[in-house]
């Protein structure tokens, strides 16, 4: 986040606008394919504010990712060599070649392995959109990907609500103060889980 200052301070000042839901749709939607800041900065605000609309919040964000991730993903699919320079000046290229080879290897073995790896992806640091493009490249299996963006993205925005919900503004601080823990925990669990698949995939 702090690479994106300017962008992580407009999203935390949309949460105060009027038209917050529709603008938390748009920025989730956004995020699984391109923009940088994930949907929580907004999110995170929103149900504080109005704790009882915090499900219906989530569940808002949920469908945009979703969307998004539907985009994402087709673009990786079928316009990949199009933009392939501009992902190389967004510094993202590396990264996706990175999952598009993990994926690749996964999904030869069962697509539902893909579905496992995609699922824990969803809560490491790993902006969303380098898992949807990534997939869309490879040609996962829509209804795996799907199934596995619902997963993965609804823990994290449905975990925010109900955290927020039980534990207010301490609980917010929390999500900020440790979000970034938990990203790297859950980030050797995927590489311990690509590296287990494979070696299993290998040894069937």
């Amino acid at each position: 986040m702090k690479l994106f200052g300017p962008l992580y301070e407009r999203a935390l000042a949309w949460a105060r606008h009027p038209k917050a839901p529709a603008l938390l749709t748009g920025l989730s939607f956004a995020e699984a394919i391109v923009f940088p800041v994930m949907p929580e900065v907004m999110l995170a605000p929103m149900c504080l504010s109005q704790p009882k609309r915090g499900f219906w919040f989530a569940s808002l964000s949920l469908a945009g990712s979703l969307a998004g991730a539907v985009v994402g993903y087709l673009l990786g699919h079928y316009a990949y060599e199009l933009v392939r320079p501009l992902l190389d000046n967004l510094g993202w290229l590396e990264r996706i070649d990175a999952q598009v080879a993990s994926l690749r290897e996964v999904t030869a073995f069962s697509p539902w392995k893909a579905f496992w790896l995609l699922v824990i992806a969803g809560f490491t640091p790993i902006p969303l959109k380098i898992f949807t493009w990534a997939s869309g490249i490879v040609g996962v299996p829509m209804l795996p990907f799907l199934a596995a963006m619902f997963v993965g993205r609804g823990k994290r925005v449905f975990l925010v609500a109900l955290a927020i919900r039980l534990g207010g503004e301490r609980a917010e601080k929390a999500l900020h103060r440790y979000i970034e823990p938990i990203g790297w925990s859950a980030l050797v669990l995927l590489a311990a889980l690509v590296g287990w698949l494979l070696l299993r995939g290998h040894g069937a």
